[in-house]
């Protein structure tokens, strides 16, 4: 009796409190829903923004539709024919435009004839040395070259883009945003000279300024007029600064980075042609033992000048012209180079000052200045140390760089310099 009375209170205690817990959830869910029922909407008409209703409106019914899949990889295969790059550039195609001397014909390949812009790629029929901008089946390649008509557009081409000549203030605002400590931006020229894609570095860098700075080392540094007037010639553009090695390239006032001219990038590097010997076993209007005996001396001659590896050689020239007054044998110290960079350098002394080669052994430049030698008479051709491409009643860029110039001047005459004696 006594146990069925206490499981009656039990039930009928727990069921108190159900009863109780249900009123509570029940006036717990009436309180949320007047809460989320707002008087605003029903006395205003307000309507709350999309990112705050709980469910955004879509905007794009089409939206909720299957993405289009992307297409499965496919492997790149042999048989696929690519499409040619149509190039109007009107000037021939070549690895270096610097350091390879049209003039110099080649007297054999060292590969077959594949060209490095990869099968298919470039409109032009690539020769082993370049892709000429010329029929190569025509008869005189080099009659067509040098078309006046062609050079004729070239120059209307290239004075529509440049446009009025900058002012004094202009060009000197140009080469001071240009300058180490206000940009980082350079382009380095190094031994291979002004390459085929360097060009299109030049075009890039342009898209954000509209000057670039470059700078120049090693053996292009001999011929810094050869490397002006290519760059000029090849980029359309202009050179507004030169101090030393550095350059201040300027593209023009209508120049629009939207029409810059399609270059093909060369994929790799093509091998050198084989040319003929620049030393020879006899020296011309000499005998044999003549030879042997100039090379002996011309390797116990002091030495005129070290060369330091990529260096800055732009005084290179009229010191052996110089020394060619008191001497006739002129020996140049290329310990620490490559042997092709020094051959560079003596095929350069050759046809610079001018002079005879005579050895390059030891790492040593050896060259002779002739029997019938007289000072040149266009020795003011070679560019200065410092250009300033002003004119001559307002030179104010002159005043940009004029800090720096007092404390190289003293090491250019030398002859070489290091990396950072430029700046």
């Amino acid at each position: 009796m006594l146990f069925n009375r206490l499981s009656r209170q039990k039930s009928s205690l727990f069921s108190h409190h159900l009863t109780l817990l249900a009123r509570r959830l029940s006036s717990c869910t009436s309180a949320a829903a007047t809460t989320t029922s707002s008087k605003l909407y029903d006395h205003y008409s307000f309507k709350p923004p999309p990112s705050l209703s709980p469910t955004p409106e879509n905007p794009n019914p089409n939206s909720n539709l299957k993405k289009k899949s992307k297409p499965k990889y496919r492997p790149p295969s042999s048989l696929d024919v690519p499409k040619k790059k149509y190039t109007d550039l009107p000037f021939d195609y070549r690895y270096s435009y610097t350091e390879n001397s049209q003039n110099a014909r080649p007297i054999g390949l060292r590969e077959p004839k594949y060209s490095p812009f990869g099968p298919g790629r470039l409109d032009r029929q690539w020769t082993g040395v370049c892709a000429p901008a010329v029929d190569t089946t025509v008869r005189s390649v080099d009659e067509e070259a040098e078309n006046p008509k062609l050079e004729e557009k070239r120059r209307i081409a290239r004075e529509r883009i440049q446009g009025k000549p900058l002012t004094n203030a202009e060009r000197k605002a140009l080469v001071e945003t240009c300058q180490r400590n206000r940009t980082k931006r350079q382009i380095n020229l190094g031994r291979d000279g002004l390459t085929h894609n360097m060009l299109n570095d030049i075009h890039n860098h342009w898209k954000h300024a509209e000057a670039v700075r470059i700078k120049c080392l090693g053996v292009p540094t001999v011929d810094m007029k050869n490397v002006c007037t290519q760059l000029e010639d090849k980029t359309f553009g202009k050179i507004i600064y030169r101090h030393g090695g550095t350059l201040v390239l300027y593209r023009g006032r209508n120049y629009k980075p939207k029409k810059r001219p399609v270059i093909p990038l060369m994929l790799w590097r093509p091998h050198e042609p084989v040319y003929p010997r620049l030393i020879k076993t006899t020296i011309d209007g000499l005998s044999i033992e003549e030879t042997k005996e100039m090379r002996k001396r011309g390797l116990a001659v002091p030495v005129l000048t070290k060369l330091a590896k990529n260096g800055y050689y732009g005084s290179l020239v009229p010191m052996v012209r110089d020394a060619f007054l008191v001497s006739e044998l002129v020996r140049i110290d290329c310990q620490g180079l490559e042997r092709s960079d020094y051959k560079k350098i003596g095929c350069k002394l050759r046809d610079l000052v001018p002079c005879i080669p005579v050895t390059f052994e030891k790492e040593q430049i050896v060259v002779w200045r002739g029997k019938d030698y007289s000072p040149p008479k266009n020795s003011g051709q070679l560019l200065t140390h410092r250009e300033l491409f002003d004119n001559s009643d307002n030179d104010l860029v002159s005043d940009v760089l004029d800090e720096n110039c007092s404390t190289n001047e003293s090491a250019r005459q030398q002859g070489f310099y290091s990396d950072d004696d430029d700046d």
